[in-house]
């Protein structure tokens, strides 16, 4: 679908002229009187061609989405005053179109006849409590954005893109050590071809699976389980890297430092290998962030590890700070984990913040420091040195060897 305004939609005094209806794989039969009647009462009805079918018959002229779908809300918005409806899957305000509708249109000026979402109808069947489930969607999105999900004793409702959705995230949880886990697959729930059917991760072997489907996860883990914590600090294997990684206690640190809260985006500034911004993300499914990296090598690192991780959606900007930085999207936070000494650069980065935006940077290299010590004497903020020993093999004993220190500062735009 087109990309929207963030912005709320206006306060209006118009009568509803558009109803969403939300429609199940029962048809008409499913529609309550009052979204029969908005339904026959339209001049035109939107929706895709399934939705149309199973509305049928209609008195009103059917309009098919287009594809590609990039007019279809100004062909909608100029039909304001007239009797419109649009149809959609089950309830068109979870994970459907109804919150792109409703940024456009002033709630005042939209009715709307919600069915059982998928999620609802999935519960129903498997005697889930609904509050206590992670709720998703796979549906035009990365498969890996299912991995921070996949906690041992999670329970997960998932909206796939299509058949092949089920036996995708079966091999991917098989692969990280999850395959004792249960899939249920729920398929055209509602209708005349319902069916569930249920197998383990590993081995996953049901076949002729409808489109129309939702999966039910039960994570079962295996000792030795590749699951992603749910604090900061992943272990610095997590990463492919060529050393240029902010190692994971100092990453804790930092993260602790930048205080994430949500829907806030991230400056990563000399990304390295991503961990500062992934770590980020990983924070909550809301969270955003940009990755800026001279080398188009470590660039092309920080995308494998976003997509290894489950932050595909993490910006990735190749160029050399700060000239890259220029036309970026605003950022709540900024940390800069390379190029401290770069003239310009923590000033600029200061600048992009917002009242009550954080800045950190860490610095290993003299001249680094002494960047950070500059800013520190102009502008105040917390100045401080964090060092890091871990016990290496010496010989046929152990003794701490010591990571190079990190000199961290700390600034929050007033």
């Amino acid at each position: 679908m087109a990309a929207l305004s963030d912005s709320a939609a206006p306060v209006s005094s118009r009568e509803p002229w558009l109803t969403l209806v939300g429609i199940g794989e029962d048809g008409r039969a499913g529609l309550s009187p009052a979204a029969s009647a908005a339904l026959d009462a339209a001049g035109v009805v939107y929706g895709g061609e399934r939705h149309i079918a199973l509305a049928a018959p209609l008195a009103a002229e059917a309009r098919p989405w287009p594809s590609p779908f990039a007019g279809a809300y100004a062909e909608v918005l100029a039909r304001r005053g007239e009797p419109t409806c649009i149809l959609a899957t089950g309830d068109p305000f979870h994970y459907g179109i109804g919150a792109e509708i409703a940024r456009l249109v002033p709630p005042a000026e939209i009715r709307a006849f919600p069915q059982p979402s998928a999620f609802s109808l999935a519960c129903a069947r498997l005697g889930w409590p609904l509050a206590e489930c992670a709720c998703l969607t796979l549906h035009g999105r990365a498969l890996t954005r299912i991995l921070p999900h996949l906690q041992p004793g999670a329970r997960l409702l998932v909206l796939s893109w299509d058949g092949t959705t089920p036996g995708l995230v079966a091999a991917l949880m098989a692969e990280r050590g999850l395959g004792a886990s249960r899939l249920t697959v729920l398929e055209a729930m509602g209708g005349p071809r319902e069916r569930i059917r249920a197998a383990a991760a590993v081995g996953f072997d049901l076949d002729g699976i409808d489109p129309l489907n939702t999966l039910a996860v039960e994570v079962a883990a295996e000792p030795g389980a590749w699951v992603l914590p749910l604090a900061p600090g992943l272990d610095d294997a997590a990463f492919e890297s060529d050393g240029q990684l902010t190692k994971a206690e100092i990453r804790a640190v930092t993260l602790a430092a930048l205080r994430p809260r949500l829907g806030e985006r991230l400056w990563d500034i000399g990304g390295g290998a991503g961990s500062v911004a992934i770590e980020w993300m990983l924070r909550h499914p809301a969270m955003r962030a940009v990755a800026v990296e001279a080398r188009p090598d470590r660039a092309a690192r920080i995308r494998r590890n976003a997509e290894s991780l489950g932050v595909p959606d993490l910006a990735v900007v190749e160029g050399a700070a700060p000239a890259a930085l220029a036309g970026l999207p605003p950022p709540d936070a900024v940390f800069v984990g390379g190029g401290v000494s770069e003239p310009g650069l923590l000033a600029r980065a200061a600048e992009a913040l917002p009242p009550g935006g954080r800045l950190v940077a860490n610095a290993v290299t003299l001249e680094g420091e002494a960047a950070l010590l500059g800013a520190f004497s102009e502008t105040g903020g917390a100045l401080r040195r964090l060092s890091v020993a871990r016990a290496d093999p010496v010989g046929g004993m152990h003794g701490w060897r010591a990571a190079m220190p990190v000199t961290q500062w700390v600034w929050t735009r007033p």
